[in-house]
């Protein structure tokens, strides 16, 4: 898996698995990866004790990682400040 994404790719995703308001859903649209194709990713690409954190953030209350738990109030996954990105394309500031 990690040998067809490029490098900049692996980076977009990590960044979206670590954004709170990033769910699933949008890596797997963009990307096209599930969730546990994120998870494979994720353990391999970071520390240990990062990708520990990473699980323990995701499964808590604090993370809005999945749509059917997120409240509904939420309609984007984007912070309003984050130019669009289209595509795989990061817009830098």
């Amino acid at each position: 898996m990690n040998n067809e994404l490029g490098e900049k790719a692996i980076d977009r995703i990590i960044e979206m698995a670590w954004e709170d308001r990033t769910p699933f859903e949008a890596i797997q649209y963009q990307f096209g990866l599930q969730e546990k194709e994120v998870i494979r990713l994720m353990r391999s690409e970071l520390k240990a004790s990062s990708f520990k954190l990473w699980r323990k953030r995701v499964n808590s209350g604090v993370s809005q990682k999945h749509l059917k738990k997120r409240n509904p109030d939420i309609s984007r996954f984007k912070c309003s400040r984050q130019r669009s990105i289209t595509g795989n394309k990061i817009s830098k500031r």
